[in-house]
């Protein structure tokens, strides 16, 4: 259990770092949102490229692994969205209540982490997790909203989200790995040394920038906040885990899954909750209570899936 505290710890370290500096104003607020700019446009963008453009595609999708996930996730955010009914809350803020419960920092601490401490293997899956959430989940919570708030989903609506959708630069870099990788195209060593270089920024820039924003969100709302972070923490790997169990995926793959599902609540719920107008304070810290309870919740799920 120590080694491997001690290994996830660096990377907790980085956040800490990034919110000691924010929290003491050595790093501007305007700072945090360039770093994260740079990170997501650029430097994780050369960093998923070109781990897509190495997987070897005949093995990357995997039907059961897909179900297994859609179907742990869906039950995960059905609970947190019927939990958020049942409050009385209105349907946009049951359903981002419901988002927080599953939608984990897969992008800027998921990729870097979990490829580190679990090996290139782990690639693959960590992508397909990204990849569903965003491309299912993530378009799914905009639908509800605009369909909740204007009496329906109508097409103009719809086609500005699956344009959002499409055009995230990690899913961009995502697809053209792929593509790359289709054609069995040579990657020359200039540009993969290049990529390595730019892409070797993703995991400090992005950790830094993930502690930094931590210091702006604030506590309050503390028992749902709470009880979003132990659904995000415990339900969802539990979740996903039963369902890897129940599909017969691959065992490796299934301990990539449960560990991505054992992650904190993503950054990008809040982006949404304030793109929005809904539910802002729970989200915040929700994150905030999720990140730092991780520190201890996330070496223990690695350990147990090193345990088989």
């Amino acid at each position: 259990m120590l080694d491997v505290f001690l290994k996830t710890l660096p990377f907790f370290g980085l956040i800490g770092l990034g919110w000691l500096a924010a929290r003491t104003r050595f790093f501007p607020e305007e700072g945090a949102v360039w770093l994260t700019r740079f990170v997501f446009y650029f430097a994780l963008s050369a960093m998923l490229f070109r781990f897509a453009a190495g997987l070897d595609l005949g093995a990357l999708f995997d039907a059961r692994f897909v179900l297994a996930y859609l179907a742990g996730s869906s039950l995960v955010w059905l609970i947190g969205l019927v939990g958020g009914l049942a409050r009385g809350l209105a349907v946009p803020e049951a359903a981002m209540e419901a988002q927080c419960c599953m939608i984990g920092n897969t992008g800027f601490l998921g990729v870097p982490m979990l490829v580190v401490l679990l090996g290139e293997a782990a690639v693959g899956p960590v992508l397909m997790v990204l990849t569903i959430d965003m491309l299912a989940f993530s378009t799914l919570i905009t639908l509800i909203i605009h369909g909740s708030r204007s009496g329906g989903l109508r097409l103009g609506a719809l086609l500005p989200v699956l344009r959002g959708v499409v055009a995230n630069p990690m899913i961009l870099s995502m697809l053209a790995g792929l593509t790359w990788a289709y054609f069995g195209l040579p990657m020359p060593g200039p540009m993969n040394e290049f990529l390595i270089l730019l892409g070797a920024a993703a995991t400090p820039g992005a950790l830094f920038a993930i502690g930094a924003s931590l210091a702006r969100l604030r506590l309050g709302r503390l028992a749902t906040s709470a009880w979003l972070s132990g659904a995000k923490l415990f339900l969802h790997p539990a979740s996903v885990g039963l369902a890897s169990l129940a599909l017969g995926v691959e065992p490796f793959a299934a301990g990539v899954m449960v560990a991505a599902a054992a992650l904190p609540v993503a950054g990008n719920v809040y982006i949404l909750a304030q793109y929005f107008g809904v539910a802002q304070q729970r989200v915040s810290a929700a994150i905030l209570i999720s990140t730092v309870a991780s520190i201890v919740t996330l070496p223990v799920v690695i350990l147990l899936i090193g345990q088989g």
